[in-house]
């Protein structure tokens, strides 16, 4: 019998009311198949962490790293941050105001905590990476998606001026983006920095693939526009350009004030990231070399992939600008994206449906990350399957 102030005999507590409707983005589409089915669907480099990396790291380790240190990272590697920050992207910012992250998306998230309160509004270009809308969604703040461009997924300026209301709080730029694969230009960052300016809003700057760009211009931040420096976020870490995922290491960076109420948030919730993984990070900062090689390999297989892909009846491809993903059009298939990425799995090769996510109805999102024979292979089962 139940006594009133007291809870049922059987039973578990209610779970807060945060996770209802809370979207898990692609993870329907990310577990790992049978060994026989090719996979197209993680954003992962198809190599390992460079040689030096790894010996850092195992020295790390030798060398008794293993204890609590300065909570957002060594002077060593924000400094190192720092450095590549102003060689590589021309972003001054001084390694007091970099904070080392268990992940980029940690960043994030501490990104979004930063510029939104609870009903505060956040504008992402639609469509953007599965874990902004459900991350914005779990803090409280509500998510505001404003259609890309259809020609080339780049951004609408007008449909985001259109898009501020007196509760927007911040907007949310990825470039290169993923899963469109878009590289904004200079123009169009400037016209966005505009914006935010006008309304005082900050800026969320995803610059995860900064170093994978294709295009004849190069990787813009805001930060380093006219009026960008003071109310940009800076994410990025070594996942992507470093294949490094599994090491979960990235940083935020921006004004001050924000840094300390990211320092703030770290000493709340992570402390910091591993203590002898910090050198390894820093490490990873000057090895030029694997990056461009990795890029040459990237380069060589988006070809590959863009090739097979155009020659497929029903497909639409326009050509990515950077990152490691293709957004396909698959509608003149006759099949949703949906029934597209079912069929292509019994045909052996798993791919991401991108409605999934605000904005990416009638498309899919591979990546070209996978290694060279995969994607050869892949092609052949996909062909095969579209004949019959």
């Amino acid at each position: 019998m139940f006594i009133s102030g007291q809870p049922p005999a059987s039973g578990m507590p209610e779970i807060s009311s945060r996770y209802d409707g809370l979207g898990v983005g692609f993870a329907p589409y990310l577990q790992p198949p049978g060994p026989e089915v090719v996979r197209w669907t993680v954003g992962e480099p198809g190599f390992d962490a460079p040689t030096e990396v790894i010996e850092a790291t195992i020295k790390g380790l030798e060398d008794g790293n293993t204890k609590y240190t300065r909570g957002a990272g060594s002077m060593e590697l924000c400094q190192a941050v720092s450095d590549y920050l102003a060689r590589h992207h021309g972003i001054d910012v001084g390694m007091d105001d970099v904070v080392i992250t268990p992940g980029a998306k940690q960043a994030l998230l501490y990104s979004f905590m930063i510029a939104t309160m609870p009903g505060d509004e956040a504008i992402l270009l639609a469509p953007s990476w599965a874990s902004y809308e459900p991350m914005l969604s779990l803090i409280g703040a509500v998510p505001v998606n404003v259609p890309v461009r259809k020609d080339n997924f780049h951004p609408d300026i007008d449909a985001i001026a259109a898009a501020v209301t007196e509760r927007t709080r911040m907007i949310l730029i990825n470039s290169p983006c993923n899963p469109t694969g878009a590289v904004f230009t200079p123009d169009e960052m400037q016209a966005i920095v505009d914006i935010a300016i006008e309304h005082d809003l900050w800026i969320v700057s995803d610059e995860i693939y900064a170093r994978l760009v294709w295009t004849d211009y190069p990787h813009t931040s805001p930060s380093t526009l006219s009026g960008g420096k003071e109310r940009t976020l800076i994410v990025n870490g070594w996942s992507k350009s470093w294949a490094m995922t599994g090491m979960r290491l990235g940083f935020l960076a921006g004004p001050p004030d924000a840094m300390r109420a990211a320092v703030k948030t770290q000493a709340n919730s992570a402390s910091h990231v591993p203590t002898f993984m910090m050198h390894a990070a820093a490490v990873a900062l000057d090895c030029d070399d694997s990056v461009e090689e990795f890029n040459r390999e990237y380069l060589k297989r988006r070809d590959i992939m863009i090739g097979g892909l155009e020659e497929m009846s029903g497909l639409r491809v326009i050509e990515p600008e950077g990152a490691f993903y293709v957004f396909v059009d698959v509608t003149g298939t006759g099949m949703s994206d949906i029934e597209f990425a079912d069929g292509a799995l019994e045909a052996g090769v798993q791919l991401i449906p991108t409605s999934l996510i605000t904005g990416g109805e009638g498309f899919v999102r591979i990546s070209y990350a996978t290694d060279e024979e995969a994607i050869h292979e892949g092609l052949r089962r996909l062909r095969a399957w579209l004949v019959d």
